[in-house]
């Protein structure tokens, strides 16, 4: 299985540290050697990491680790190789451009007979069943939707497709339009939500510690999604299974 990170936050927000812990289980503490990415939400467009090579040796994940990128959405992924190979184009997450807008999607999980889903205009350019999901989703929410819909409107059609989807497997997965985070899992996924009074933790993974009262203000609310808690000192939640959960301004909806 891979793992997945996501961040959603009502102010740009540093996910470095967390960051360092998903790291360190692509080929260090963790088995998820097969590649890894990561997005950062800018506005309607996201910047893009892709690297094949584990991301616990990998220079360009330790660049990113010393650069204090900010985004209010970011999703990642390091990725252990069930369907498809060990290529550039298979390592998650995903974008398509749907109504002029970046859309982003990371999946772990194995999903049965998907490829046998006829696909319209978007296409995989991998051959993962997990772009091939993606784009399905993709062909039904611009087919549902002509332009943009209300948050409400893809909130809802999310729901519905994330759950059809799911009916052929294990689909856990975060998605992104730019405004909103969404998860979804049928296995497990935790998230926290960081507010004041801050504290602080400590990585599970790695021995680093930060103190988050240092590094934001008493306005900040910081979500964080992850597979398996990042943090010992802190009480991570499940997300409900098979219920899309919505994630804006730093909180869970």
């Amino acid at each position: 299985m891979c793992e997945l990170l996501g961040m959603n936050a009502n102010v740009p927000t540093d996910i470095r540290f967390s960051f360092a812990a998903l790291a360190r289980r692509g080929g260090a503490t963790g088995p998820h050697r097969d590649g890894w990415g990561i997005a950062f939400y800018e506005g309607r467009g996201a910047r893009m990491f892709h690297d094949p090579q584990p991301s616990a040796h990998s220079e360009i994940a330790r660049l990113l680790r010393d650069y204090p990128l900010k985004s209010e959405i970011v999703i990642a992924h390091v990725r252990r190789a069930n369907r498809g190979r060990v290529a550039l184009e298979n390592t998650h997450p995903f974008t398509r451009e749907i109504w002029g807008r970046a859309i982003t999607f990371a999946h772990n999980g194995q999903l049965k007979g998907v490829k046998k889903t006829p696909l319209g205009l978007y296409q995989p350019i991998g051959t993962t069943d997990s772009e091939h999901a993606f784009c399905w989703i993709a062909d039904r929410l611009r087919a549902r939707f002509s332009t943009l819909p209300s948050l409400s409107a893809l909130d809802r059609a999310l729901q519905e497709l994330c759950s059809e989807v799911a009916e052929r497997g294990v689909f856990n997965v975060l998605i992104s339009d730019g405004r909103t985070l969404y998860a979804f899992c049928t296995k497990t996924l935790y998230y926290i939500v960081r507010k004041a009074p801050f504290g602080v933790a400590t990585l599970v993974d790695e021995d680093l510690r930060v103190n988050f009262s240092d590094e934001t203000t008493p306005n900040d609310c910081v979500a964080v999604i992850a597979s398996n808690p990042l943090t010992r000192d802190e009480v991570w939640s499940e997300l409900p299974l098979g219920r899309l959960s919505v994630f804006r301004g730093g909180g869970l909806l």
